[in-house]
C-alpha cells in the first residue's frame, strides 16, 4: 500500500468512517446514561412501592440492564453496516444450546419468576417449602434460603418450591399452639380446665381474641386427655409454646393432681388358664400310705 492510495482512501472513505466512529462512541455514551437513567428510576419505583422485595428489584434491574446493553450494541452495529438479523438468528441459537445444556437450571428460573409474580411468600414469613421450615431471608431468581430454627441456611430450588405445598405461617395475624395435658381418673375436670384457661391467658403475647382452647381431647386409661390451644403471633410462637408447658405443670402442681398412672389389671384364680389353676391333693396310695 502506497501513500497514495492511503490519501484516496482518507479523502474517499475516511471522513465517512471517522464520522461513523464518532456516531458509535456517541450513541454509547447517551446509550449508557439513558440506560442508567431507566435503571435507576426501576429500581426507586420499586422500591417506593414497597410490594416487592429488594432481591427481585435488584434482579429485574440486571435483566433489563443487560437487555437494554445488549439493544445498545446491536444499534452501533448497524452504524457500521454490520446485518445485525444474523447476529440475533446466531444469538437466539447460542441462547438455545444453553437452554438444553442448562435445562434444570432454567426451570429453577421459569419458577422463580411465577413465584415472585404469585407471591406465596415473602423475605421473613416463617414457611415450609420444599420440605424445609424456617424463616426466608433471601428470594433468588434461581433457589430461595431458608434459616431454620436450629440456625442452619437452607438453599432450596425454586422449581423443588413451587412444585410442592408451601406451608405459610406468617398470612394469618395469630397462629395457634397445639399442647396436651392428662389428668388422673377422678380429678374434677371442669376444675382442671378452669384452672388452665386461667393460668394460660396470663402467660406473655398468648392472644385473648381468639381466646385459648382448653377442652376434653379424648379418654385414656390413665384419665382424659385435655387440648390445650393458645394463639399467638408467629414471632412468639415458640416462647408461648414452653411457657404454656411450664404453666400445665405449675398448675397441675398448686392444684395437688396426682399423677396419671396406668390402672392394673388384677387376675382372679377363675380367669387362669386351667393348667394354671391350683391342683387338688392327691390320694396317698400303696407303701406311702402306710
Amino acid at each position: 500500500m502506497n501513500l497514495e492510495t492511503v490519501r484516496v482512501f482518507i479523502m474517499t472513505r475516511g471522513v465517512d468512517f471517522g464520522i461513523m466512529i464518532l456516531g458509535a462512541i456517541a450513541l454509547w455514551l447517551v446509550g449508557r446514561w439513558l440506560i442508567g437513567l431507566v435503571i435507576g428510576g426501576m429500581r426507586k419505583l420499586l422500591a417506593r412501592n414497597g410490594r416487592v422485595d429488594p432481591t427481585l428489584a435488584k434482579y429485574l434491574g440486571s435483566i433489563v440492564s443487560v437487555i437494554l446493553n445488549l439493544l445498545l450494541v446491536l444499534a452501533i452495529l448497524q452504524i457500521f453496516g454490520v446485518q445485525t438479523t444474523s447476529f440475533a438468528a446466531l444469538l437466539a441459537g447460542f441462547g438455545l444450546a444453553i437452554g438444553t445444556a442448562w435445562g434444570g437450571l432454567l426451570a429453577h428460573f421459569a419458577a422463580g419468576v411465577f413465584m415472585q409474580v404469585l407471591r406465596p411468600f415473602k423475605v421473613g414469613d416463617f414457611v415450609t417449602a420444599g420440605g424445609v421450615t424456617g424463616t426466608v431471608t433471601e428470594l433468588g431468581l434461581f433457589g430461595t434460603t431458608i434459616t431454620t430454627p436450629d440456625n442452619v441456611t437452607a438453599i432450596i430450588g425454586n422449581n423443588k418450591i413451587f412444585s410442592d405445598t408451601i406451608w405459610n405461617f406468617s398470612v394469618l395475624p395469630n397462629r395457634r399452639v397445639e399442647l396436651t395435658a392428662k389428668i388422673a381418673n377422678g380429678v374434677d375436670v371442669l376444675d382442671a380446665i378452669s384452672r388452665l384457661k386461667t393460668a394460660v391467658a396470663r402467660i406473655p403475647n398468648v392472644s385473648s381474641e381468639p381466646a385459648p382452647d382448653v377442652e376434653v381431647l379424648s379418654f385414656t386409661p390413665e384419665g382424659p386427655l385435655l387440648c390445650v390451644r393458645p394463639y399467638t403471633d408467629t414471632t412468639n410462637y415458640w416462647q408461648v409454646y414452653f411457657d404454656t408447658n411450664r404453666a400445665i405443670i405449675e398448675t397441675f402442681a398448686q392444684a395437688g393432681y396426682p399423677t396419671p398412672e396406668t390402672p392394673v389389671v388384677r387376675r382372679v384364680a377363675a380367669e387362669l388358664m386351667p393348667s394354671q389353676a391350683p391342683q387338688p391333693p392327691q390320694p396317698l396310695r400303696g407303701s406311702q400310705a402306710a
